[in-house]
């Protein structure tokens, strides 16, 4: 395929695997989407993110929130990470996650997530243990990763891994 997508992408390298993963795993929240489940439009929300000891990005969602539905209803979902920085907002490094939503269900997978959560945002110890919220990982299926002007790339979600 060459079309014009192919055209502006670069080669995928080792340093931009870990660039790519720096900022997954340096971020503390992220835009999600999903769709809407009356109607299958786009909803966008902030929430918070960590990642798994694999790098699994995740969040912790109660389910009064519109996107919890959204994710039960369909766990297709697309995560947008980056720091913001100063200045052109376009010039900053960020990546667009494809995910697949899957509730953290098994005691040793909450216990992880809960520990690895709180210990990014300390202040969620006052929610993460209501019984209305779970934990969700983020499986990424594809990551495209725009390095700032110019500096485009494509990759399997499962690069980010490990």
């Amino acid at each position: 395929m060459n079309d014009r997508r192919t055209n502006v992408l670069r080669e995928v390298t080792p340093e931009v695997i870990a660039e790519a993963k720096a900022i997954l795993r340096g971020a503390d929240h992220t835009a999600l989407a999903v769709l809407e489940p009356e109607t299958g439009q786009p909803l966008a929300s902030r929430v918070g993110l960590a990642t798994l000891a694999d790098g699994t990005p995740f969040t912790v969602i109660s389910r009064l929130a519109a996107h919890t539905a959204a994710l039960d209803a369909d766990p297709r979902c697309s995560l947008l990470v980056g720091p913001p920085g100063k200045g052109d907002p376009l010039a900053h490094p960020r990546l667009s996650l494809v995910c697949r939503a899957a509730v953290i269900g098994d005691a040793t997978g909450i216990a992880e997530a809960r520990s690895r959560y709180l210990a990014l945002h300390p202040r969620a110890a006052i929610y993460v243990d209501l019984p209305d919220f779970r934990f969700f990982r983020l499986e990424m299926v594809s990551v495209s990763f725009n390095g700032g002007f110019g500096r485009a790339f494509a990759m399997e979600g499962r690069v980010l891994l490990g």
